[in-house]
């Protein structure tokens, strides 16, 4: 595959909208909501992963620090356990998180730092390290996962297409040269067809998009086969999760004006040598590079220019195995009309996020007719919004405020109708 091609984008001519479908049930859980802060300056977590202990109920905050937890109501006596690297690791019962009224504090981690030798400063080493281990330290078995997806794209500051779906992934061992299977689960979206011009930006691929963000088992999607020549590493700094030392390592491209490359940083476990997250961004320079890796279809009277291209991708540790957490993709695009005197900007935000995972079987096997195709449109495959209690007892993420609004929006546009 490609180096880069880890989204394409659709441009369209608009078709119509889909009718909404409804779904009501009851189910016998109990919904815990709460907000992750920092205890010294108040300021919201992002990205914290929140895990029900003893089981593979996950989620992670959104990006005001917020989130969502539904656990049956068997296990009313659990805890939670939050992570976040920089700071202490902490664990909660959920009778405990009621009485915070859902405000959990996160101290920084104070540590004394280790001394710093010569073979660990040198990056090139580590990032070797990191992909030779990567036997050891991820699952070499199918491992059967649960996802919630959300996809949203904006106008400027208008949001005018929400997607969100529930996913069955079957993820296929790290040695395995197999791809990753998804299965629609249930979905649900709303396109305001009215305010994309005269256009559909769409997104193609849907969770195979975030699927494919994982470097560890896709490292030629960013990298190539020429990952030393192309770039460069550099030893950061040193950060702390979970009691825990992790490496942050620097990389970046030499460089070049025939490709569009990335740079960013990687978290690296210093014990395992595992990844725990990768955030990088697509050099947008060589604009014509860059956009090719994400436009489909474009029409002839209007130039395409990509904007913003970051990524961010994480890993979780369970049980002495590193497993696919949650990734992130955001992407800008410019496009200039001929003969118009305004430009329009949209933005699309792709993200996953693992909420159960479990030992695959045959009975759990996605079978060949229920798979998504790599080049689904989640939003043309979706049924509609319907009300607040759809998604049940299925974890989600949280939405952004923005989001939260687009969604009141939405809802009340449908209960006037």
């Amino acid at each position: 595959m490609k180096s880069g091609s880890l989204i394409g984008a659709i441009f369209l001519i608009v078709f119509g909208i889909s009718n909404v479908l409804g779904q009501d049930n009851n189910f016998d859980y109990n919904e815990f909501r709460g907000r992750i802060v920092d205890r010294a300056t108040n300021s919201p977590l992002s990205y914290c992963n929140v895990l029900v202990s003893g089981m593979n109920i996950a989620t992670v905050t959104n990006t005001t620090g917020e989130f969502l937890l539904k656990v049956p109501k068997t296990y009313d006596d659990v805890k939670i356990i939050i992570r976040h690297i920089g700071y202490k690791s902490r664990a909660i019962g959920l009778n405990e998180l009621m009485a915070l009224k859902g405000t959990i504090t996160m101290e920084q981690a104070a540590f004394q730092l280790p001394q710093i030798d010569v073979l660990t400063q040198d990056a090139n080493l580590l990032v070797k390290k990191m992909y030779e281990k990567i036997p050891e330290n991820y699952s070499l078995q199918e491992i059967f996962m649960t996802a919630f997806y959300r996809e949203s794209i904006r106008k400027n500051r208008t949001y005018v297409s929400l997607s969100e779906a529930v996913v069955d992934v079957q993820k296929q061992p790290y040695d395995a040269y197999r791809n990753d299977l998804a299965k629609l689960y249930k979905a649900r979206k709303q396109t305001d067809y009215t305010k994309l011009d005269t256009l559909v930006f769409k997104l193609m691929g849907g969770p195979y998009n975030n699927l494919y963000l994982d470097i560890i088992k896709h490292p030629d999607i960013v990298f190539t086969e020429e990952m030393f020549r192309k770039y460069y590493f550099t030893f950061d700094r040193i950060e702390w999760m979970d009691d825990r030392l992790i490496y942050v390592v620097n990389f970046n491209h030499y460089p070049t004006k025939n490709e569009a490359l990335y740079s960013g940083k990687f978290f690296i476990d210093a014990t395992t040598m595992a990844l725990k997250t990768a955030i990088f961004s697509l050099n947008l320079q060589n604009e014509a590079e860059a956009t090719n890796m994400f436009i489909r279809k474009k029409p002839l009277n209007a130039k395409v220019t990509a904007i913003q291209a970051d990524y961010r991708m994480d890993y979780i540790e369970k049980d002495g195995k590193w497993y696919y957490a949650y990734s992130r993709i955001e992407l800008g695009m410019k496009i200039n009309w001929k003969r118009k005197l305004f430009n329009s900007n949209y933005y699309a935000a792709i993200e996953m996020a693992v909420t159960d995972r479990e030992s695959s079987s045959d009975s759990k096997a996605i079978k060949f007719r229920e798979r998504l195709r790599s080049n689904v449109i989640i939003s043309e495959t979706a049924d509609g919004f319907s009300d607040p209690d759809f998604w049940g007892p299925l974890n989600v993420i949280e939405p952004d405020k923005p989001i939260e609004a687009a969604i009141r929006k939405i809802q009340k546009q449908l209960e006037r109708d």
